[in-house]
């Protein structure tokens, strides 16, 4: 009993002070990595927390607002068939099939609040009759002021007043991998906004026939499909960064690329339109292509970046300003260029007689040369093509002929018909690029001369002329 007593009493003074350690050093931070402050904030780490995503309404409900469904109408070709049955009982066995209508619809923008809306060419091209329809279902029958091929860019107009429009953001300032809203009509679904970033700056996609074209595309994966043609990219803002007018894809519906045209060529273009009638376009005069690594190895360069000039134009631009072929020019202004469609885009903003600083290297050092801009005829002269009655009379764009059109024709005189908009022109079956070498019999050299003619002229006119591959043509209508 009293060895059993002692090991309980053993026992139990253990216990005691085992508890009592425990206790001494539960105090302590024994493991401080494990240790938590109560009152330290703490947050989710996710990036979709309310402090840092971006957010897209603002700027869906401005944009939505200015944005329009353009919805086409153009008078369909007639053709003739030959009917040989009707040959055999007395007719002379054609017959002429009647015209079907054509239907089509893009989108646009309203860039003013009394009613200007630019969009792309192809939308309306061809097209008779034009209605714009607004956000709040409002319709209203659209004029063209004037179109550009070389940037798939025309400038509509409607008769409205105090309209919501998008004001226009520098597109120069635009970076990839930020983000952007497309807004259109796509498949007649109206004002239907979709997300992405800038893909890419500066694409050429050839996919403008035009010869004197203009393609430095912003490229996003914003989802842009048919009817999307003439809207809005806009960036968070709310500002009006591009235009949308392509897509990339082996189907014909969004594959996961769109292609916009910048602000800053959008810009110009419908100023250039509005003020006189056309776009006033600078040229520098000169050849030029990209710098591969091909190139550099030729040319022994330490670096792949600017344009390089092939060749020169006598009396260009460029070759008055001193710039040589070899050269490389690296920027226009402020502004660098690495390739042929960054260098493009940068002269689109020019007029003839503008001036700009244009830096190139030569021999691996730096050099900045002041240039005047030409025009294509090269001089600087900035010309209004007709005026205001030409266009609401005959529904075309005109301009004098070159000594070079003369030569390769034959003729002496003539004015082109470079764009048609609709009108009597057209309605004639007159096509663009004929020339019209007299009307009534009398020769025609120059818009004011058509002027003259056409001034308080009353009933039929004849209008004689020839197409560039040599084809003499003759055309009457009544006005």
């Amino acid at each position: 009993m009293k060895t059993f007593a002692k090991g309980i009493i053993t026992a139990t003074l253990c216990g005691i002070i085992s508890v009592g350690m425990y206790k001494a050093i539960e105090k302590k931070d024994v493991h401080p990595y494990t240790n938590f402050q109560t009152n330290t904030p703490v947050h989710f780490t996710n990036l979709n927390s309310p402090e840092t995503a971006t957010d897209f309404t603002r700027a869906a409900e401005i944009s939505i607002q200015a944005v329009v469904h353009v919805k086409t109408k153009s008078e369909g070709e007639s053709q003739y068939y030959y009917d040989p049955f009707m040959n055999m009982f007395g007719g002379n066995g054609y017959y002429k099939s009647q015209a079907q209508p054509r239907l089509g619809s893009g989108s646009g923008v309203i860039i003013s609040e009394d009613g200007y809306i630019v969009t792309n060419n192809h939308v309306v091209d061809d097209a008779d009759e034009i209605e714009v329809v607004l956000n709040d279902k409002r319709s209203y029958a659209a004029k063209i002021v004037g179109r550009d091929p070389s940037t798939d860019l025309a400038l509509l107009k409607i008769s409205e007043s105090a309209l919501s429009y998008i004001p226009f953001a520098n597109s120069d300032d635009v970076k990839v991998g930020q983000w952007v809203l497309a807004v259109g009509n796509p498949f007649n679904l109206t004002s239907t906004v979709t997300a992405g970033i800038i893909s890419a700056k500066g694409r050429n996609i050839n996919i403008l026939s035009d010869h004197n074209a203009v393609e430095a595309y912003l490229q996003t994966d914003a989802a842009v499909n048919p009817g999307n043609s003439g809207g809005a990219l806009v960036n968070t803002s709310g500002e009006l960064i591009g235009i949308n007018s392509a897509i990339a894809s082996n189907t014909g519906s969004y594959t996961g690329y769109s292609f916009a045209v910048p602000s800053n060529i959008a810009k110009k273009v419908v100023g250039d339109l509005m003020e006189y009638g056309q776009v006033q376009r600078a040229f520098i005069g000169i050849s030029i292509r990209d710098i591969d690594a091909n190139l550099a190895k030729d040319l022994k360069l330490d670096e792949l970046k600017g344009v390089y000039v092939s060749g020169l134009t006598d009396g260009g631009a460029a070759k008055d300003a001193g710039i040589e072929e070899g050269d490389i020019i690296t920027k226009v202004g402020a502004i660098e260029v690495d390739n042929v469609p960054e260098l493009q885009e940068q002269v689109s903003k020019f007029r003839p007689g503008d001036n700009a600083t244009v830096t190139i290297k030569r021999d691996g050092k730096e050099q900045v040369m002041n240039l005047t801009f030409k025009s294509l005829n090269g001089d600087t002269k900035v010309e209004k093509k007709e005026t205001a009655a030409i266009n609401s009379l005959l529904g075309a764009s005109l301009e004098e002929i070159t000594k070079q059109d003369k030569d390769d024709l034959g003729i002496k005189n003539g004015i082109k018909v470079v764009q048609l908009i609709g009108g009597k022109l057209r309605n004639a079956g007159i096509k663009e690029g004929f020339i019209i070498t007299s009307i009534d019999r009398k020769p025609v050299s120059s818009v004011d001369d058509l002027m003259s003619i056409l001034e308080d002229k009353k009933g039929g006119i004849l209008i004689e002329g020839i197409y560039p591959n040599g084809m003499r043509a003759y055309y009457g209508f009544g006005l």
